[in-house]
């Protein structure tokens, strides 16, 4: 008998997937050495216990603990009780706002002390869980409207109640699950109509005056009117209907814009134009720039930034981990980061891909989307082409509550991939 459990231990063990484990392991370890990096001083080593990354190697040991436990839990549970989770992160998140502490302008997180946890991190798991086990309802429809409004409201939930946190960066990560909604068969025209939107909002801000917008918008209007004249009314009164919304749209641009907050309008004008004010609200893009710059093709060395050492890109061990890596590493260094991540990125869309059962495809690609916005986005701010909305760079940020999160969720993703063939079989 105990031959047998250990033969049958073996071949669960044989079953996980390496390679992605292998890359998530180098990701952290880099992580851990960019996190030193940041705060390195001299007669400092890496184990120092003032230094975050003492604290990070904490944390890393958390994220070991909780890949045991994730991978020693039976599959079906993350299928059973995927709503519970979902309804318990939910419900952590409205007590949030209320006996939650501020950080950074936004009331995210719970504190004990000098340790600090934020439930919207770990929204994104259970949210991916949840949806999964909506999609993967036996006789489940894309095509029928009710669910397609369950499948919003899932992601409508942790958005709002993230927005009373005033933590927009998170939100907006939730909109990506819309991807994971196409590869199950929605039609892609929200998807170009969200694209379409967020063209419109930009393009809002960067023209001064939006009766220029109108005026183009009425005379689209008028060589469409006249191109389809010969047609149905109703193509017509679709025409009309479009051109109402592109200015409804217009004008609700600046209403939004107006009404966010001061740091949230400076974010966005620094991605617009970091140049106009490189003292102000574009210093944290400027200093970034000229950090991943000045590394040019091998960088300057491990510990030799000059850009890290005197502190001139503001927080740099979490939102602005990347400009450590181009800064000392270089170009080659930040070449073989992004290398790894997006080879993280497709390895995950390989294990969904090949997965038996809908629930742990849609799982699959919901981590796959969620890594993919947190790894464009911010490295796309780093280097000026998003604006700084404040989310961390997986497994490289300095941070426990994103690391974990992180974690948990593609160590599920490992769990349910090896044992889709037990999966197979009860089918």
């Amino acid at each position: 008998m105990t031959s047998s459990f250990k033969k049958e231990d073996s071949i669960k063990t044989q079953r996980l997937d390496w390679v992605t484990i292998g890359i998530y392991i180098t990701l952290v370890f880099l992580g851990w050495l960019n996190i030193y990096a940041v705060t390195y001083e001299e007669n400092q080593t890496i184990f120092d216990t003032n230094l975050n990354s003492f604290r990070q190697l904490m944390f890393i040991i958390g994220a070991l603990v909780i890949v045991s436990a994730i991978l020693i839990i039976d599959r079906q549970f993350y299928e059973t009780f995927a709503y519970f989770i979902y309804g318990f992160v939910l419900f952590i998140l409205l007590l949030v706002p209320f006996i939650g502490k501020e950080v950074g302008g936004n009331r995210s997180w719970f504190g004990v002390g000098s340790f600090g946890l934020q439930p919207s991190e770990f929204a994104k798991f259970a949210t991916a869980l949840a949806v999964a086990k909506f999609v993967g309802t036996i006789g489940f429809r894309m095509d029928n409207l009710k669910n397609q409004l369950t499948l919003f409201g899932l992601i409508g939930a942790p958005i709002l109640l993230i927005l009373l946190q005033k933590d927009y960066g998170t939100a907006m990560v939730f909109l990506v699950f819309t991807i994971v909604y196409y590869r199950e068969g929605m039609s892609p025209f929200l998807i170009l109509m969200g694209i379409g939107a967020a063209a419109i909002f930009i393009l809002t801000l960067l023209v001064a005056n939006n009766y220029i917008l109108f005026g183009c918008i009425g005379v689209l209007w008028l060589i469409a009117i006249y191109m389809n004249r010969r047609k149905k009314m109703k193509r017509l009164i679709f025409i009309t209907a479009g051109a109402f919304s592109l200015a409804l749209i217009i004008t609700s641009v600046d209403f939004i814009f107006q009404h966010l907050e001061d740091h949230h309008q400076k974010r966005i004008m620094s991605m617009l134009n970091p140049d106009a004010d490189p003292l102000g609200y574009g210093w944290n893009v400027t200093q970034s720039k000229i950090a991943i710059g000045s590394g040019r093709f091998f960088g300057k060395g491990f510990l030799e930034g000059t850009q890290t050492k005197f502190d001139f890109v503001p927080e740099q061990s979490t939102d602005f981990i990347f400009c450590t890596i181009g800064e000392e590493h270089g170009w080659i260094g930040s070449l073989f980061t992004i290398g790894l991540f997006m080879g993280l990125i497709f390895r995950v869309i390989f294990l969904a891909e090949r997965q038996k059962h809908r629930f742990a495809r849609a799982y699959g690609y919901a981590v796959a989307c969620i890594f993919f916005f947190h790894f464009a986005v911010n490295i796309g701010m780093t280097i000026g082409l998003f604006p700084v909305i404040g989310i961390p760079l997986p497994f490289f940020s300095y941070g426990g509550s994103s690391l974990w999160a992180f974690t948990v969720l593609l160590f599920i993703l490992v769990k349910l991939d090896a044992h889709r063939m037990q999966v197979l079989q009860r089918l």
